[in-house]
């Protein structure tokens, strides 16, 4: 099933507004900035070279950040309307994007004699199962 952008969005938008029913439930300016000075910690960055071989990249913590610090004019709904609508946007472009997972597809139902039977038969023969 394959949907558009504008589609997406707001598929989004409807599940973050359940998720942060109110604008007390999306995260504060100080929240975010302690998220950027986390990434760019040395245990975090160690982690991140240790597991997917590279620094992690914080410059989108820095720019939600910032993003929070432009909507301290508004009032609290107005905060929340544009806080959700900006991750609906994001969650929109990364579920439209090309993922690693791509090349699978999920299956209705179980594979047809897996694990075979013979194979099976010939473990508890050599291995007795106490």
């Amino acid at each position: 099933m394959s949907v558009d952008f504008r589609t997406a969005v707001e598929q989004e938008t409807r599940r973050l507004q359940v998720i942060h029913p109110t604008p007390e439930q999306i995260p504060g300016c100080m929240s975010l900035l302690d998220d950027f000075l986390s990434c760019n910690a040395l245990g975090f960055q160690l982690k991140s070279l240790y597991r997917y071989g590279g620094q992690a990249v914080c410059g989108r913590k820095m720019e939600d950040f910032k993003f929070c610090m432009s909507l301290k004019s508004l009032d609290q709904d107005e905060k929340r309307e544009a806080w959700i609508r900006r991750r609906a946007e994001w969650w929109a472009t990364r579920r439209l994007a090309k993922s690693s997972e791509d090349v699978w597809d999920m299956r209705t139902e179980p594979l047809q004699n897996f694990p075979p039977k013979q194979l099976i038969r010939d473990l508890t023969e050599h291995h007795e199962i106490s």
